[in-house]
């Protein structure tokens, strides 16, 4: 009997050391997991509309003139400063003075030659009152006491058109401001026959410029009056110029079955480093929000495999670090926030010592972070990524470790 109680004994004895070596040495275990982990934080959050866009001045004047002729004299060239009534060129003025002084020798001939019959209208007058001459004689002298000042209103009148077409030949400009383009030289002859040419383009003030910004169709919508807008320009990278929506013009652009709708943005200038013709990069923000609780974009797109779900997890001294620092008027932050609607999305937070699911409103999305509405507090240890290890080991937020693993000694 003793025997058998042995051999009983040494089984087990052999059994149990078995068990021991598969288990400590044999037995494969899972990989090792850890978790990219964050929490929310308070901060800005925009939603932009981007576009690119012609940088000019606001308000410009072309400058023509009414007549033709060959231009004589220059007063004005580019980038020069005007007032309003200054003048800037002048034709040639000797064909115009001609026709001014011979309209005026016509007049005088006219004048002479109403007093003239004038005078013969009054004696045919006095000889018709005594029956001394005709009803034909009469009429007559009426006539010609008519034609005569018939002929003295034409010629005064063709005379104020010659006078006005040589003062047209003074090239005057209409406001203040920056002379931008000049289109003329000295001795160049300006035909003014079927319309009038441009000879100066003049800017009314450049220290305050706009941008012509082509916006897509398919972002137009968001686009408002009055919206912020930053922008910048290849000549100076490093600076951000900032302006308003001031307008959204309703006539389309087609080019290459593209629509776009050009928006204009007024843009101040006071440092004058912005230029007609730039080519502006602009950022117009449709919806801002400041102070918004912010989660990562990739907390939304995490989803634990089946390997994980269903286990229990330490929860770290780094979460409880962070429900520290949790602010104070958190409460308030996120009841003001209900009051707004958002999209409904998913996230898997550390909650305790286990994974859980939670049910959150969104807003805001600039495709990097989201905004929170509800459903998250700024401790809540929000899990945006896993990586699995090849070695044994229980899974643990990323940076840190379970405090039931064994710990390894360092190299010296």
């Amino acid at each position: 009997m003793r025997k058998y109680k042995r051999l009983i004994i040494s089984i087990v004895v052999v059994v149990a050391v078995l068990l021991l070596i598969w288990f400590f040495f044999i037995r494969k275990t899972g990989p090792a997991v850890s978790f990219d982990t964050e929490t929310p934080a308070y901060g800005h959050i925009a939603t932009t509309v981007t576009a690119t866009g012609t940088i000019q001045p606001v308000d410009t004047v072309a400058v023509g003139t009414q007549v033709s002729g060959t231009l004589k004299y220059l007063y004005a060239d580019f980038n020069s400063k005007v007032k309003k009534g200054e003048l800037l060129g002048q034709l040639d003025q000797s064909l115009f003075q001609a026709s001014v002084d011979q309209f005026r020798g016509q007049l005088a001939n006219a004048k002479s030659n109403l007093v003239f019959q004038q005078a013969n209208f009054g004696r045919q007058e006095q000889l018709y009152k005594t029956g001394a001459i005709s009803k034909a004689d009469y009429d007559n002298s009426t006539y010609l006491l008519n034609a005569a000042k018939a002929s003295v209103a034409s010629t005064t009148a063709q005379l104020a058109s010659a006078e006005k077409n040589l003062e047209f030949s003074n090239i005057y400009s209409p406001i203040d401001g920056v002379v931008l383009n000049r289109n003329v030289s000295v001795g160049q002859t300006v035909a003014a026959s079927f319309n009038t040419p441009t000879l100066f383009v003049i800017a009314k003030d450049i220290t305050k410029m706009q941008v012509q910004a082509s916006v897509d169709e398919a972002d137009i919508g968001n686009v408002k009056d009055s919206q912020r807008v930053s922008f910048t320009v290849d000549a100076y990278l490093d600076d951000v110029f900032a302006g308003h929506v001031q307008e959204i013009r309703l006539q389309p652009t087609v080019s290459s079955n593209v629509v776009t709708y050009t928006t204009i943005i007024n843009a101040s200038n006071d440092q004058m480093k912005l230029k007609p013709g730039m080519t502006a990069n602009v950022t117009i923000y449709t919806a801002e929000r400041d102070s918004a609780l912010l989660v990562s974009v990739r907390a939304l797109k995490f989803r634990p495999d089946s390997t994980t779900l269903g286990k229990k997890y330490v929860l770290l001294s780094a979460v409880r670090k962070h429900q520290q620092e949790t602010p104070k008027d958190t409460n308030v932050v996120t009841s003001n926030a209900q009051k707004r609607e958002g999209d409904v999305n998913y996230v898997w937070v550390l909650r305790g010592d286990t994974l859980q699911q939670k049910r959150i409103r969104t807003g805001l999305n600039d495709n990097t972070h989201i905004e929170v509405l509800h459903g998250l507090d700024p401790g809540d240890m929000v899990i945006t990524g896993q990586e699995t290890g090849s070695t044994g080991a229980a899974p643990t937020a990323k940076g840190t470790s379970s405090p039931f693993l064994p710990k390894m000694g360092r190299k010296r």
